[in-house]
């Protein structure tokens, strides 16, 4: 029993571990797609295409621009990651023991759900300060800066006043993430493959992780975007509260 709950643990652990550096370094190599985004997000008139916030910025700012909040990204992205794959799994094997396997999606629901409210508890800090400096350029020049200006202009309130927007955005996408994720390995095995996973090599078991894998964020991503744009405009105080901020993107995505 003992020595189980240590391989457990060790697992969560590689799984946490896993996700700290694929999500860091995956939203870090971003970072510039994630510049014009969020600009493009909270200045839609100035910035109507990627092609002219590209242009703009690059004139204006130079070509460090576009990576601008590139730490906030790794290192908030990746305790996100952390958190989020390893206590996905966590939560999976807990929640699996107390409800069975009678409904798997609402096992993989509600374990994404419960897993996702601590990951962004430890992301809200930083990416409070990622959007400012991306679409705020006199704001600060990244974390070093920004923390302790933010803190002091609005206190420990400052990095978790848009909390609950965040949760509104990223709670959808890693509950679509993890079931489509989950389904699609399952299809993949059952009905392309037609083995199960013990009965293939690596590489077809890569496989299916990437397609999967590729499936879900793409899932995930078109369900949270909307979200995406309120929580970029809720931080750079384009609205100064959630009712505001609502009527305004919804003319915006028209």
């Amino acid at each position: 029993m003992v020595e189980g709950r240590k391989k457990e643990k060790g697992y969560y652990g590689v799984c946490a571990i896993g996700g700290m550096l694929s999500s860091g370094t995956t939203h870090l190599a971003f970072t510039p797609l994630d510049v014009l985004k969020v600009n493009m997000q909270v200045h839609p008139v100035k910035y109507n295409s990627i092609a002219s916030c590209f242009t703009t910025l690059l004139k204006e700012q130079g070509p460090s621009a576009f990576w601008r909040g590139w730490a906030g990204k790794f290192f908030g992205y990746g305790v996100q990651g952390g958190c989020r794959f390893g206590l996905y799994e966590y939560f999976k094997t807990l929640y699996s023991n107390i409800l069975g396997d009678c409904n798997r999606s609402f096992v993989f629901f509600v374990s994404s759900a419960s897993a996702e409210v601590f990951a962004n508890l430890a992301l809200c800090p930083f990416e409070a300060i990622k959007v400012r400096v991306q679409a705020q350029p006199h704001f600060a020049k990244g974390l070093a800066d920004g923390f302790p200006k933010l803190y002091a202009s609005e206190g420990v309130f400052g990095f978790y006043r848009w909390l609950v927007p965040l949760w509104g955005r990223n709670l959808p996408f890693s509950m679509v993430m993890f079931s489509t994720f989950e389904h699609s390995v399952d299809f993949l095995y059952g009905n392309v493959i037609r083995k199960t996973k013990a009965e293939c090599s690596k590489t077809q078991q890569l496989g299916v992780t990437c397609l999967a894998g590729y499936a879900a964020g793409a899932v995930g991503s078109f369900i949270s975007n909307p979200a995406d744009n309120i929580v970029s405009s809720l931080y750079n105080k384009k609205a100064d509260s959630l009712l505001l901020v609502l009527p305004l993107d919804y003319f915006n995505i028209l």
